[in-house]
C-alpha cells in the first residue's frame, strides 16, 4: 500500500466502516433466507468512482467481512469476494466519469447504471453462487435464487441512491472553464 495516496488510504478506512455500519445495522430483509437489501453499495458506488477500483475492492471486501464476523460470527468468502469485485467494477466505471468536473450528465448516470448491471451479473450472477457451491457446497437452486434478489436489490439501489449521491457530489464540483475573470 505504500504507493496508493494517503486519501485514497483513508478513505478505503472510511469507506469500510461506513459500509459495515450501514450493511450492518440498516439492511432490509427480502424474505430469502440470509438476502437483505443492503443500502451500502451506494456508498460504495460513490467511493468507488471518486478513489477507483482497489478502493472499491477493498472497501467493499473489508466491509463486508466485518459485516459477517459481527453477524454471522465467520466469514462468508464467496460473497465477500463478491462485493469486492462489484466495488472493483464500479471504480473501473468512475474512470469514465467525469464527476471531479463537477459534471454527471444523462449519459453518465446510464453508463453508471449498465456499468453496475455488469458488475451484478458476475459479482452475484456468477461469483456468489459458484463460490457458495464450489465451497460450501450448497444447492445450487438456492445460491441462485439469493445471488438473484441481493444482485437485484444491489442494482436498484445504485440505480436510485448511488446515482443520487453520485449527481449530489458533482453538483459540489466547479465545472472545468466555470470560472471566469471580470
Amino acid at each position: 500500500m505504500k504507493d496508493i495516496p494517503i486519501k485514497t488510504v483513508v478513505a478505503i478506512g472510511i469507506g469500510a466502516a461506513l459500509f459495515f455500519l450501514i450493511g450492518r445495522f440498516i439492511s432490509i430483509p427480502t424474505g430469502i433466507p440470509n438476502t437483505n437489501i443492503q443500502l451500502q453499495y451506494a456508498v460504495l458506488a460513490l467511493f468507488a468512482v471518486l478513489y477507483g477500483p482497489l478502493a472499491g475492492f477493498l472497501i467493499a471486501f473489508l466491509g463486508s467481512t466485518l459485516i459477517d464476523f459481527t453477524a454471522y460470527g465467520s466469514p462468508w468468502w464467496s460473497w465477500i469476494l463478491a462485493a469486492g469485485v462489484f466495488g472493483l467494477i464500479l471504480g473501473f466505471v468512475g474512470k469514465k466519469l467525469r464527476i471531479e468536473s463537477g459534471i454527471y450528465t444523462q449519459k453518465d448516470i446510464i453508463l453508471t447504471i449498465v456499468g453496475t448491471l455488469v458488475g451484478v451479473v458476475i459479482a452475484w450472477g456468477i461469483l456468489a453462487p459458484i463460490g457458495d457451491i464450489v465451497i460450501y457446497s450448497e444447492p445450487s437452486s438456492k445460491v441462485f435464487t439469493q445471488g438473484l434478489v441481493a444482485g437485484l436489490s444491489n442494482a436498484i439501489t445504485v440505480a436510485l441512491a448511488g446515482t443520487a449521491l453520485l449527481a449530489i457530489y458533482a453538483k459540489t464540483r466547479v465545472k472545468s472553464g466555470s470560472l471566469t475573470k471580470d
